[in-house]
């Protein structure tokens, strides 16, 4: 059994028992989550997707954690103007233990 649901402006694939890294929640460590907005949900057979969202359909996951990715460099040149900006970035994340997909 498969769902794809939608969180943080992009969609996931998940099946129980997956790790995820997801943008930040605001919810503590441990605690259990409830992902409402499920695009589609198959159980193997039956393939059921909503338009845009299936009514019912809610995937529980508990957080494991919250930290931040790799650091990415942000460079601005222009040639022949002696412009050079240098900026890092590190981007939130929330890892995720996806539990039960209700359908």
């Amino acid at each position: 059994m498969y769902a794809i649901i939608e969180t943080g402006g992009k969609q996931y694939k998940v099946q129980e028992g997956d790790v995820l890294y997801i943008e930040k929640l605001n919810a503590a460590e441990g605690e259990n989550v409830t992902f409402d907005r499920v695009l589609v949900v198959s159980n193997g057979e039956a393939l059921t997707t909503g338009a845009p969202l299936v009514s019912g359909a809610s995937v529980s996951a508990t957080i494991e954690k919250h930290g931040k990715g790799q650091k990415i460099i942000v460079y601005k040149y222009k040639a022949k103007k002696n412009y050079r900006r240098k900026q890092g970035h590190r981007q939130p994340y929330t890892k995720v233990t996806i539990g039960k997909i209700q359908a």
